[in-house]
This record gives structure tokens, sequence and C-alpha cells, in this order.
């Protein structure tokens, strides 16, 4: 998949069928829309793009307007959703800044310049809810009635539901805001993920008890949706997945610069890597339950205790789901 961070000149754009959003979390709203878009653009021979922005709008008005908490919290860091796009099989991500002259765009420049001078659209598909331009002018009908003037046809999909409840980013973020992993694996069509490349921290989980290190990820948006302790295995160290327990968050006992970080502690190491082995390479760590809220101690001997705590828990946890698993499989075979 291509991605580009800046739109096409008319002297060499491309024809292609697009839709447009934030695409957070890639769930399985947006997964239907998407292979509805490449159906579309296999059908009429075009390539199949994507349009989204950096940073989120409501992330550019929140920040604007002074208020950081008016932000929405973040689903997935821009990697993963990127990762997301390819493996629905996307041509391009056509990846706008969002700033004050984006922002300002009335609902006719952004069709005129963007959609079609910049990105060659000659179908445009989107959600029920879209709405575009300066001040959110533009819905559909504005979108219906600028396609028919500048040559492109112009579609809707309506919202997509699991089990009666409508599929979306904020349905997303509320089951991972609630530690609902099970309700959040079942919007996204896969377990919640967030990948990186393992980074050298403080090293302080060497120093803590019988030692308790750590895979460090940076989680660069400041309100990321899932925050606390969970239950996780992590991905592309070792042939098979490594079980661990993670904090994602500020870590508040050790640290006060507020930065969010993925700690992933595997619970058995593997000895054919060392104690260096992970610096460096790309993993993604699998969220498969929540054990507890992050929280502030006093002192690292009340950390630590909390730590051999969560280590028991995430033991005892995996114990349970394979037992179930046994006990699955032997009922399959009856």
């Amino acid at each position: 998949m291509q991605v580009v961070r800046r739109t096409f000149s008319c002297a060499n754009v491309h024809p292609t069928a697009l839709t447009i959003g934030n695409f957070d979390g890639v769930h399985r709203g947006h997964q239907a829309m998407l292979a509805l878009l490449r159906s579309e653009a296999q059908h009429r021979r075009l390539s199949s793009t994507v349009l989204s922005f950096q940073p989120h709008p409501r992330d550019y008005f929140a920040h604007v307007a002074g208020r950081a908490s008016d932000a929405p919290r973040r689903i997935s860091t821009l990697r993963d959703k990127v990762m997301e796009l390819q493996r629905c099989g996307i041509d391009r991500l056509a990846l706008l800044r969002f700033d004050a002259a984006l922002a300002q765009l009335s609902p006719r420049a952004f069709v005129e310049n963007i959609l079609v001078n910049g990105l060659g659209a000659r179908y445009v598909l989107v959600g029920d809810d879209f709405r575009f331009g300066a001040k959110r002018q533009g819905d559909y009908a504005t979108l219906d009635a600028l396609g028919s003037e500048f040559g492109f046809d112009v579609a809707r999909m309506m919202s997509y539901e699991v089990h009666g409840q409508r599929v979306s980013s904020s349905s997303v973020r509320e089951a991972l805001a609630a530690g609902d992993m099970t309700l959040a694996r079942a919007l996204l069509g896969r377990p919640y993920c967030v990948s990186g490349h393992v980074l050298h921290g403080q090293k302080l989980g060497r120093q803590l008890g019988p030692g308790y290190p750590t895979l460090n990820l940076r989680f660069r948006h400041a309100r990321p949706a899932a925050q606390g302790i969970f239950v996780v295995q992590t991905h592309g160290l070792t042939d098979q997945p490594l079980h661990g327990v993670a904090s994602l968050g500020s870590r508040p006992t050790v640290d006060d610069s507020g930065r969010m970080l993925l700690e992933v502690h595997c619970l058995d190491w593997p000895a054919t890597l060392g104690t260096e082995g992970g610096y460096g390479r790309l993993v993604r760590v699998e969220f498969l339950h929540k054990l507890r809220d992050e929280a502030r101690y006093d002192g690292l001997d009340a950390l630590t205790a909390a730590i051999a705590a969560d280590v028991q828990a995430a033991h005892a946890w995996f114990a349970a789901s394979h037992a179930a698993e046994r006990r699955q499989t032997t009922r399959d075979r009856i």
C-alpha cells in the first residue's frame, strides 16, 4: 500500500475510488466499508484510496480551544492504522495534515481541490453520518450534488451492527475504557493490539524484587483508549507468542512526565534472546484481559508487591484459559 502525505496535482493524478474518515481502530464497520470500496474499485477498474487526517480533526479543534479533554481517546497508533488498512487490501492511503487551512475549506473547495483535482475521485463512499467542510457544513446531500457537478459517483453505507450494537470508534473506545476486551474484540473483529519497536528504558524493572524486565513501546498519543494493567501475549520475538502482563499508562509511581508507555513483562523469557534480544525488534502486543486500573504507589516496595500480584494473576488467567480450551476440545471430539 502506498502512503502519501500530500494530494497530487491535475498533471499526474490517477482516477480512484475513495472513502474518507479517521479510521481509528479500523473496526468491523470500517472493514465492511473498505471491502465495499475495493469491490467498487475493481468493478470500475480504479485504484482504491483512503483519505484520512493527521492529527484527528477533533484533536486539532480541542487544541485550538485549549480543552485537551475534548479530544477523543486514541484506539490505534498511526502505525497500527496503516498496517490494518494495508491488511484490508487498500491501494493507497492519502494522509493529510489537518490544520487551519484545511479546517477553513468550504465543502465545494474541499471537493474541488482535494477530492477531484488532488485525488482524482471517480467514486466516493461515505458513512451515514458523514460531514465535511468548514464548520461541518457539508453532508451526504451536499456531496451527492457536488459529485454530479464534478463527475464522480457518490454512495453511502449505513451503520454496521454486531449483536444489535452499532459498531463505531466511539463504541470501541467505550469497551476499552471499561476493560471489556471481549466486547472490544467483537467490535474490532480481532484482539485489541498495539505494535511498535522495543525501546531502551530506565531498566528499573530489573531492579525490582526478583526482577521484572520489560519491553518498552511508546504510545505517542497522550490519551490512549485503553489504560491499566493487562494480560497480554507478544508476537514478533519468537515463533510462538510470549505470555505476559503489561502496563499501558503514565507510570505515576516512577515518572511524572505524563508520557504514555506500554511496558510488557514476559512471564517466560526465552534464554535464546538473552537480556538484550528484544531491543529494536518490531513486536505486536495483543491485549487479552484487563486486571486492574493503573495506580500510584508509596515507594518501590509497594510497586514491587503489586507487580508480583499482577504476574500471579496473569499466570492464573492463562491456566484457566488453557483449561477451558482443553474442555472445549474434549467436547468437540465427543
